[in-house]
């Protein structure tokens, strides 16, 4: 079928991404060597281990770094569906097909009526400019959940409710998907789809939450903004060390606690802000729901104790959606979005070392980082409330009759 003007189109988008994505497998193959640690030791490792793990119907209760909900499972098991493959270039093919599946559903969102293909760019764009790892993380799986998720939730909200609960129970922040959710449907839907796949794995499968109590002594990771205390303070004589740590590179010794403490606090701090918004809001038709879901996103994940570099897929594929809404507010941010992944990229791992070694190159790096991320999630909160909150301040009390305060202004 024919199509007016290259935006339009298809293929424009399909060969950009074919030719991005077949540079990601080759590296994930290892057929081309990508500079800095090798991303794939997790798939090959860690995930390998944790697949023998799980094909015994338990989890894996003695190795802290398992700090997933229950229903990661399934991600971990999903290469068996390709038996043919060793493990890692399975899950690596499983992965590219969910990535081929978020931007089939884009094109297609963003062939409607009000819709645009600028969000079929975004991801086309996006997504490597994170490098392979990309490809060597269960995030993109997650990611191509919220997607659909979002995508079906202006007309089916008992589809956002069922798919927002899976992915919440695969990875939890597809949750945050709902904050921005009219009506009961997709909440009533949500509570179902979760309390039913839980209790399944609750039954079948020992320590389906075990997973909490992991999570409880972690330190400040390296690349979060919390971090950046500790680069700095390493220059005057701070006395700590930079430590693998619960599954990731993190600071611990003296002050860590507290700002760990102080990144919690600012966690409720976000959750405070969007419910004062999710309140005040009257406006939650069109773009709302997918600009709230990048907005609380990003809220999330800037006040975490750890931001890992695959983290930016969920915003990549957040801010996708938003942009296959002609009317959404979430330009600037999404464009920061891009911008911050290129430099998580540089980061980790072509700059790990700097970051570990908290160097002048390195600090730089995660400034520029942290900080467009900083401020994608302050310009799409303002976004946010100017867009969907009815203009004038809340009147809690009744206001006092005119002459009171002609008399007050003539005394």
């Amino acid at each position: 079928m024919e199509t007016k003007g290259a935006g339009r189109s298809p293929w424009w988008p399909l060969a950009v991404w074919g030719a991005g994505r077949a540079a990601l497998l080759l590296f994930v193959f290892r057929v081309y060597v990508f500079p800095g640690p090798d991303v794939t030791s997790d798939v090959s490792v860690i995930y390998r281990g944790w697949y023998e793990v799980l094909r015994q119907g338990t989890f894996p209760l003695d190795d802290v770094t398992w700090q997933y909900p229950p229903a990661a499972a399934l991600a971990i098991l999903s290469p068996a569906a390709l038996p043919f493959l060793s493990y890692a270039h399975a899950f690596f093919v499983l992965a590219c097909l969910c990535d081929a599946v978020v931007l089939a559903l884009l094109l297609y969102a963003g062939r409607r009526s009000g819709r645009s293909a600028r969000g079929a760019w975004v991801w086309v764009a996006g997504v490597p400019l994170l490098g392979p790892t990309v490809y060597a993380r269960y995030d993109l799986m997650v990611t191509a959940v919220a997607v659909a998720a979002l995508l079906a939730g202006a007309r089916h909200p008992r589809a956002l409710g069922a798919l927002a609960a899976l992915g919440a129970l695969v990875k939890v922040w597809p949750a945050l998907l709902l904050v921005g959710a009219a009506g009961r449907r997709a909440w009533v839907s949500a509570a179902v789809t979760g309390a039913g796949v839980a209790l399944l794995f609750t039954v079948s499968m020992p320590g389906a939450f075990a997973f909490l109590t992991f999570q409880r002594d972690r330190g400040t990771e390296v690349e979060s903004l919390g971090a950046l205390v500790f680069h700095v303070a390493r220059h005057f004589g701070w006395r700590g060390e930079v430590l693998l740590n619960y599954g990731s590179i993190e600071f611990l010794g003296p002050w860590v606690n507290v700002v760990s403490t102080a990144a919690l606090a600012l966690t409720g701090a976000a959750f405070g802000w969007l419910l004062l918004w999710r309140l005040r809001a009257r406006r939650l038709e069109g773009p709302a729901l997918a600009d709230a879901a990048l907005t609380a996103v990003l809220l999330f994940t800037v006040t975490s104790r750890v931001i890992s570099p695959q983290y930016l897929v969920w915003l990549v594929g957040l801010a996708a959606v938003c942009l296959t809404h002609r009317a959404t507010r979430m330009g600037p941010p999404a464009l920061m979005v891009v911008a911050a992944s290129f430099l998580t990229v540089l980061e980790f791992p072509l700059g790990f070392s700097h970051v570990v070694l908290s160097d002048g190159y390195g600090v730089t790096l995660l400034v520029l980082r942290n900080g467009l991320l900083v401020a994608a999630t302050l310009t799409a909160a303002r976004r946010l409330w100017r867009a969907t909150v009815p203009p004038g301040p809340a009147a809690p009390f009744p206001p006092r009759p005119a002459r009171t305060t002609r008399a007050r202004v003539s005394s």
